[in-house]
């Protein structure tokens, strides 16, 4: 069976410029596009993308309904179904737009590939996913050792990440400069941090406590005082790698370089937390932390809008759809107190709350008039 075909090859990678260039796409999700495409074409035999039928896109679904996770031998989410459903579906609306399938390709087959209600339902539902509390997280920091310079490293990413809320890949690549202390602000500046969608970003440091404040304030202090770093030198940087004396490779300070990527901040949550008894939450977690932090506060009207700039959001919806979600403990707490003061009030304005037979008389009048 062939494994590739030089045609399909071709248009590929104009597909590929074309999500890059036109739609703007990360390089992470025009990867992701190219996989999907490139997993349909597999289950096609690597047939010419201008010989596409709709019967291709039907069994395109049933073998992705069918299919197993390598690592765990569990069917496939039904969210990842239908990103690569949809991945497929885009690209060959695009195709037969294109000079050479215009005339062999069926627009309107694309949407075979739709994946059904039922299945869209499931992929696209709200689950929530729960940030730390507040002590929480103070409690991790304050549990963290800060004896080497590794540790205070490590000490003051989770204290900064509370403190600003800035995301993973955005601290890596963090320059000293962009702390301002005398402000008390971060300037995530695009041409350098990279920020999600390259926005630049004034963020102020949150209220999470002046012990936060104290640990990321005295590290700054520490890299330009005692290691002599630079405004231009990571905030963070990595850890420099050497043989030790039986050979092996092992951390041995810190090297005046930024890591190239997110993954050791990561790690050093799923170090912190756990050691600290608590569960592990990833950094990203702690911008729920800080939008439930706003509850708490009870911040509202110019202020919230302000909360949610500060979280980099140029709308209000981002920040309580993405990360002000209640948890069901919390709804079903305010929801206990709403209704307790709700009855309160009412049985002021009646003389009382009504009792079980007056209730049954009420719906069994509203019964027969629906009628």
């Amino acid at each position: 069976m062939a494994r590739h075909h030089a045609k399909n090859e071709r248009i590929k990678r104009a597909y590929m410029i074309w999500l890059e260039d036109a739609k703007r796409m990360a390089p992470a999700s025009v990867n992701a596009a190219l996989a999907a495409i490139a997993g349909f074409e597999a289950s096609t035999g690597h047939r010419d993308f201008a010989a596409f039928h709709h019967e291709q896109a039907r069994a395109y679904k049933r073998r992705l309904a069918e299919a197993k996770k390598d690592a765990t031998g569990k069917p496939l989410a039904k969210a990842t179904v239908t990103a690569r459903l949809k991945a497929c579906h885009a690209f060959f609306v695009w195709l037969a737009g294109q000079p050479g399938y215009r005339s062999k390709i069926n627009g309107s087959d694309a949407e075979y590939f739709n994946p059904s209600n039922h299945d869209l339902r499931i992929a696209t539902a709200r689950r929530e996913k729960p940030g730390p509390s507040l002590e929480q997280v103070q409690h991790v920091i304050a549990t963290m050792p800060a004896g080497t310079d590794l540790e205070k490293r490590d000490r003051a990413i989770v204290a900064f990440i509370l403190l600003t809320g800035a995301r993973d890949a955005a601290v890596a690549s963090l320059k000293i400069r962009h702390v301002n202390l005398t402000g008390r602000f971060l300037d995530q500046d695009a041409r350098t941090v990279k920020t999600k969608n390259r926005k630049t970003i004034r963020t102020d440091f949150f209220p999470v406590g002046e012990e936060v404040e104290a640990i990321v304030l005295d590290w700054i202090a520490h890299l330009t005082g005692r290691l002599l770093f630079g405004p231009d030198d990571p905030l963070f940087p990595k850890t420099k790698v050497l043989p030790n004396a039986a050979g092996l490779f092992s951390p041995a300070g810190l090297e005046r370089a930024h890591w190239s990527n997110a993954g050791p901040i990561r790690d050093i949550f799923k170090r912190a937390f756990p050691a600290a008894g608590q569960p592990y939450f990833n950094p990203h977690s702690l911008r729920k932390t800080l939008m439930r932090l706003a509850f708490d506060l009870g911040v509202n009207g110019e202020a919230i809008k302000a909360w949610s700039q500060n979280l980099g959001h140029e709308k209000l919806d981002t920040s309580f759809n993405s990360y002000g979600t209640v948890s069901a403990e919390r709804q079903q707490e305010i929801m206990d107190r709403l209704r307790s003061s709700s009855g309160d009030r009412t049985a002021c304005a009646v003389g009382g709350a009504p009792d079980k037979a007056t209730i049954k008389r009420v719906l069994e009048h509203i019964s027969r008039t629906s009628v």
